[in-house]
């Protein structure tokens, strides 16, 4: 099933945000990734102690079928003007309809990271639509074993 989630951007309270909001739905975080966990082999920049301490990806299962996710921004993207700090991140079913989705909602718009294989698995994009929606377009492929 295609999911679509929010996803929240802080300017440095992301995790103080999440435990709030895991206080009120529950749940267990299945992943938090800090900045300073970025491969530097991926042309991320030298990240300040500060920067390295925040939380590049957070994410709570909130019911059956719906995550609530997150992310600080940093030094290198700048502060978060509030109510531009959120984006419709979609889960996509497959690779084509990954690309499918991002050639659609990225066309006349600005696109701020092509669809890519990312260092955490997923094959992944992020645009702004021509109205000026910010999107997340992912897709995890199943790892045989």
């Amino acid at each position: 099933m295609t999911a679509i989630n929010p996803y929240l951007i802080f300017n440095g309270n992301c995790e103080e945000a999440f435990l709030l909001y895991q206080s009120v739905f529950g749940g267990e975080f299945p992943y938090v990734g800090r900045y300073g966990e970025m491969p530097e082999s991926d042309g991320n920049p030298s990240l300040s102690e500060e920067d390295s301490n925040k939380i590049m990806h957070i994410s709570l299962p909130i019911g059956a079928h719906s995550v609530l996710m997150g992310s600080d921004s940093n030094s290198a993207s700048g502060a978060v003007t509030f109510g531009q700090n959120m984006s419709v991140s979609i889960n996509a079913l497959s690779r084509e309809e990954a690309d499918r989705f991002f050639n659609g909602l990225s066309e006349n718009g600005v696109i701020s990271m092509p669809m890519t294989d990312t260092f955490w698995g997923a094959y992944f994009g992020m645009c702004t639509d021509k109205f000026g929606v910010n999107w997340m377009v992912n897709f995890d492929e199943v790892k045989e074993e």
